[in-house]
């Protein structure tokens, strides 16, 4: 069976622009392939990244304070977690339960190391 094939589409060559200079296109494109091709070359040195400290927790803030502030946390995100397992169904719904529960736990642990600290006085 002979099957028809059409003929590339006509298109219009790319134009080229008179005003660039082939001696410096190709010294270009030569120093692009060293830089991607050529790991012996000197490249620019890349300055290393610094850590990040957008989020900094406050070195003075004592230890019952910060543990409110994590118990206060996790309850929203019990509550949080518990509305959005209602929207639900199915296995979804018994996997949001279970992240539920596990924040329910945490707070319960950190409930139960602000009830244990023993305030100074």
């Amino acid at each position: 069976m002979f099957k028809v094939t059409p003929n590339p589409p006509d298109i219009d060559p790319v134009p080229y622009d008179a005003s660039l200079d082939p001696k410096k296109l190709k010294e270009a494109a030569d120093r692009a392939l060293n830089f991607y091709l050529n790991p012996g070359a000197p490249k620019t040195q890349i300055p290393p990244r610094k850590s990040g400290n957008i989020f900094l927790i406050d070195p003075t803030v004592d230890d019952e304070t910060l543990l409110v502030h994590a118990c206060e946390s996790l309850a929203s995100a019990s509550d949080m977690a518990s509305d959005i397992a209602g929207a639900m169904e199915g296995s979804q719904r018994n996997t949001m339960m279970v992240l539920q529960q596990v924040i329910m736990l945490s707070e319960l642990a950190v409930n139960r190391v602000l009830d244990n600290h023993q305030l100074p006085g």
